[in-house]
């Protein structure tokens, strides 16, 4: 990382590797101690985007150390909220009690997801190759000796980790107040250690004797001097009694191979598949896998459950909103105009100007690399009110202009010719000042620029069609219209 990440924009790297035999262990990010996550801070006027930096050090990862699986994320805090708390924009959640079985699924998903244009990272964090130990416990002779599984196992733990898990047991210094934990465990080093598999078949086992922890038998006192307020004391424990019996006597110990972690999800066992792809396409990727899951359905048992969750979700329910979005704001400004105008027909002339300005956002976006996204739609529902205002000006100008008692020709001309300056002035300032966020112009401004540039895009297309294709409809409506001459209110009457 320091090699590839500019010194002048390195602020800080922190790196939390491997797990530790504590409580820490629980909340960790790390599953195993082969893995480590490591977290950088780039100083906030940093030159070089902090995507091209991940790209760099993976490059570089990949080229130095090709058997290191590597997943790389933005880190940000807006991304985290966006992907529902995964790592990645797209998580293939596949679901069922067999982990064997689904990670095998996993797996193959995996496999024909890397095959598809334009995804980037795929990594599956949980491992099924775990090195562990399987403890069968005989209950019938354990029972003879006064001991239940859980007795076994609370000796094993305070035996390989502590009794702090099991039995915490605190001691308060009476002169600050503070509080200590105090364990007991075996030692960590040396002879009385546990080095093989035959020390740990001679772990002994008590009978708790109403002592739940295991740890009857031993007597505890403070070893040395100590006084109050110099902190937690050292103690020294001493074995009474003798043990019930030894691990080997009611255990059967197999190493065999286990998973990293359990993830779950809605109480569901889940293996996660977190996909990130190299744009800022992220339907066209969410669409390919769901091609691909459809494809392996066939193959898929009726017991396992593939779902698509993260950013790609919030996206599915976003664009359905935006949908059901868009379907209400036309029919209100179709029953507004009709209201306004008192008429059914001048509301569609008014509203051929809306796909006119789609046809720029279609253009535009693939133009500068944009996508359909969240923001661009919100351009697009912006773009409605606004091009629909320019074809009003020019409907309701030549609707007065007829009044006057000009041809519905002459009238829709002479409204193109006086309107266009106020459409020009109205159009043009919106466009002038979506043109810094279109250029990402500013602290934040990327966020926004697909809603700019479908503002752009639809507006200038808008305002240019506009002013042919509004005018030749009305031409097409109001064209055959009988003309009668306009006195007064007689006039106004007979229309």
């Amino acid at each position: 990382i320091r090699h590839q990440v500019e010194p002048a924009d390195l602020k800080r790297i922190v790196s939390n590797i491997g797990v530790v035999p504590d409580f820490s262990a629980l909340y960790t990010t790390n599953a195993g101690p082969y893995t480590a996550t490591v977290q950088v801070a780039l100083n906030a006027s940093h030159k070089i985007s902090s995507f091209e930096y991940m790209n760099r050090v993976q490059a570089a990862i990949a080229r130095q150390y090709p058997d290191i699986r590597t997943f790389l994320s933005s880190g940000s805090l807006v991304d985290a909220i966006l992907n529902q708390g995964a790592p990645a924009p797209i998580d293939v959640q596949v679901s069922s009690p067999d982990l064997d079985q689904i990670n095998g699924i996993a797996q193959n998903l995996a496999a024909e997801v890397r095959k598809i244009h334009g995804v980037g990272q795929v990594y599956i964090p949980q491992d099924m190759n775990y090195p562990a130990l399987r403890f069968d416990v005989d209950r019938v002779h354990a029972g003879e000796l006064g001991l239940s599984q859980e007795d076994v196992i609370d000796n094993v733990i305070t035996a390989l980790n502590s009794n702090y898990q099991i039995a915490p047991n605190y001691w308060v210094d009476r002169k600050t107040g503070n509080d200590y934990y105090l364990t007991v465990q075996y030692f960590e080093h040396g002879q009385p250690a546990i080095h093989n598999m035959a020390d740990l078949g001679q772990i002994p086992l008590r009978d708790p004797g109403g002592n739940s922890n295991g740890l009857a038998g031993l007597h505890c006192g403070i070893a040395g001097e100590w006084k109050p307020g110099s902190g937690p004391p050292s103690w020294m424990c001493s074995e009474q009694g003798r043990p019930t019996t030894v691990l080997n006597n009611v255990v059967d110990v197999k190493p065999i191979e286990t998973s990293t972690e359990v993830d779950h999800y809605q109480i569901q066992r889940i293996i996660d598949i977190y996909v990130t792809p190299t744009g800022e396409d992220l339907q066209r990727v969410a669409t390919a896998i769901r091609n691909i899951v459809a494809k392996e359905k066939k193959d898929i048992p009726a017991n396992v459950r593939v779902n698509l969750r993260g950013l790609v979700q919030g996206m599915d329910a976003s664009f359905k909103s935006f949908g059901l979005g868009f379907i209400i704001s036309f029919i209100l400004l179709f029953l507004i105009l009709t209201a306004q105008f008192k008429s059914f027909i001048d509301p569609f002339l008014i509203m051929l100007a809306i796909p006119m300005g789609f046809v720029g956002v279609l253009i535009i976006l693939p133009l500068t690399g944009a996508t359909l996204n969240v923001m661009s739609l919100m351009g697009v529902l912006m773009l409605v009110g606004i091009a629909d205002s320019n074809s009003i000006l020019i409907v309701d100008f030549a609707h007065n202009l007829e009044k006057q008692g000009l041809t519905p020709k002459d009238a829709v001309i002479t409204a193109c010719r006086v309107r266009l300056r106020p459409i020009l002035m109205t159009s043009l300032a919106t466009i002038i000042g979506m043109i810094p966020l279109a250029l990402k112009l500013g602290t934040g401004a990327e966020q926004y620029a697909p809603m700019a540039k479908a503002i752009i895009g639809g507006l200038t297309s808008s305002v240019v069609l506009t002013i042919f294709i509004v005018p030749a409809a009305y031409l097409l409506v109001y064209g055959k219209k009988k003309q009668e001459p306009a006195h007064g209110s007689s006039s106004e009457g007979a229309r």
